[in-house]
């Protein structure tokens, strides 16, 4: 017995498969040619709902009021009471406290050395990050730190100075910058087990993005002996509200 016939329908001709395929190419050329194609390969790999849907945290932290200082102090923006560091006018490091992994690329960020201050006076960084110290002045300088997150001594060296110096700080703590020829000089580097850190502006307003859901510990760095902390629950797409009063 024959088999029963079976209707097949015609392929197309090979030079429309080949006009198709080269239609797709140019078609996928010009995607990748706009800022948005990161986005949209983003958008494919991700699983659904979670694309955009992360959590925000808003808030004030009361800050200290402007400490009376010496007029040498005051230009340099670091002030000491009672063995207690704190920056002036006063500002505060918000930060997210949880069991986050390391950054998956090294970050690297600066200090810099100009008009015979640290430039910016407090730096928070994440644990792991490479810290620069460019000399920007004409005379030289020697940035050294005996904190226990980590101690070091650079040397003397001047601006035209290449590699420009560096730190590894990969243990959380306060690390105090000090210069070796200038004693007045003093900056602050708060290395941070984290990656969501915000410093607030002059009135103590600050905003972190891009946060995961879950249970955290939220805290604020006032200076070298006071951190304030208050227990959240955050969840995708809710801005939640929390003051340090």
């Amino acid at each position: 017995m024959n088999a029963p016939y079976r209707h097949r329908h015609p392929s197309p001709p090979l030079s429309e498969s080949v006009a198709k395929v080269c239609s797709c190419r140019i078609r996928l050329r010009r995607a990748r040619r706009s800022p948005l194609f990161p986005l949209l390969v983003l958008a494919l790999a991700w699983p659904p709902g979670n694309i955009f849907a992360q959590a925000s945290v808003e808030g004030y932290v009361a800050l200290p009021k402007t400490h009376s200082a010496p007029v040498q102090i005051k230009r340099y923006e670091i002030v000491a009471k009672g063995g207690i560091l704190s920056t002036n006018p006063p500002v505060a490091v918000v930060y997210l406290e949880g069991p986050f992994a390391p950054a998956a690329r090294p970050q690297t960020e600066s200090v810099a050395q100009k008009d015979m201050e640290f430039v910016p006076t407090l730096l928070p960084v994440q644990t792991g990050t490479r810290v620069e110290f460019p000399n920007l002045d004409d005379v030289y300088h020697n940035i050294f730190s005996y904190s226990p997150a980590k101690r070091f001594d650079l040397g003397r060296y001047r601006q035209d100075e290449r590699p420009v110096p560096s730190v590894v700080f990969d243990v959380p703590g306060l690390v105090v910058l000090r210069c070796d020829i200038h004693e007045h000089m003093r900056g602050l580097i708060l290395v941070l087990a984290t990656p969501h850190f915000v410093l607030t502006d002059a009135d103590g307003h600050y905003r972190l993005n891009g946060l995961p859901a879950g249970h955290y510990v939220l805290k604020a760095w006032l200076n070298s002996r006071t951190t304030l902390e208050r227990s959240l629950d955050l969840q995708d797409g809710v801005v939640l509200r929390v003051d340090f009063p």
